[in-house]
């Protein structure tokens, strides 16, 4: 099986130009193949600001009106997306950027009103496995946006880890998948204060404790719940880690086991 590293990068990586560059220079150098998905909301939210629109969030995830639909398509499959792009052409790297509408590459369909109305926001439901190994084939590397389409003609804002977790999955049956989230953190931490309190190996159940004891909160819960979804369906790796962590590949962040 070939080797296949996922990438997902968000958080203040994707918004600092200089972390950006370094986090691409890095991840041209991971050997074999390799995709990239990234977020942006930050990014987002700035430019909605700009445009009159207002940012509802919901314990810290966006609720996607019609017009917050219009402006995370612009910024996400736009101008953050091609950004990164022209920056890996400048690395040496055959880079495409895509969203889940691309090649039908990822669909969705939108989540269902329960206690919270998230709006045109999607929830996962297949990856084209073909196209994107086809590309993969011919030494593309594929940037992809946290945006996907539901087969009628709509787009949908998708949260980036999941659409990380779910490329891996759909992939691990044909590759050794590497999955590696990295934002501006060493890792997990044991101590939210103390940013050199990596926990190195976390297991499902001990995330269990630590979120039971308020230790792991917020937005750190669906990205760990996405890494332990992927390693139950075949996922061989699952790091969360930084830019640094990327570059020395020598297992220094967290490493997600079952």
């Amino acid at each position: 099986m070939q080797n296949i590293t996922i990438v997902k990068v968000g958080g203040k990586v994707v918004e600092t130009p200089e972390s950006l560059s370094e986090l691409l220079s890095d991840f041209v150098k991971i050997p074999g193949l390799k995709i990239l998905v990234h977020g942006g909301g930050r990014s987002a939210t700035k430019i909605a600001e700009k445009l009159g629109v207002e940012t509802k969030m919901v314990e810290g995830r966006r609720i996607t009106d019609a017009e917050t639909l219009d402006v995370v398509t612009m910024v996400y499959g736009g101008l953050v997306n091609k950004k990164i792009v022209a920056s890996l052409q400048a690395n040496g790297a055959n880079a495409i950027g895509l969203t889940g509408a691309d090649l039908n590459l990822i669909k969705a369909k939108k989540r269902p009103v329960k206690d919270i109305d998230y709006g045109f926001v999607g929830d996962v439901e297949s990856v084209q496995v073909e196209e994107l190994t086809a590309l993969l084939n011919q030494n593309v590397v594929p940037v992809i946006a946290p945006l996907t389409h539901d087969g009628q003609g709509n787009m949908l804002n998708t949260n980036a880890d999941t659409m990380a977790s779910s490329l891996a999955s759909a992939l691990a049956p044909f590759f050794n998948v590497s999955l590696m989230y990295c934002f501006e953190k060493k890792g997990v931490l044991s101590n939210p204060n103390d940013d050199d309190a990596v926990i190195s190996n976390l297991t499902k159940d001990l995330f269990k404790e630590y979120q039971q004891s308020g230790v792991i909160n917020e937005g750190m819960i669906p990205k760990l719940d996405n890494g332990f979804t992927a390693l139950s369906k075949g996922v061989a790796k699952v790091i969360i880690t930084n830019t640094q962590g990327i570059a020395s590949n020598d297992g220094s962040g967290t490493i997600l086991s079952n």
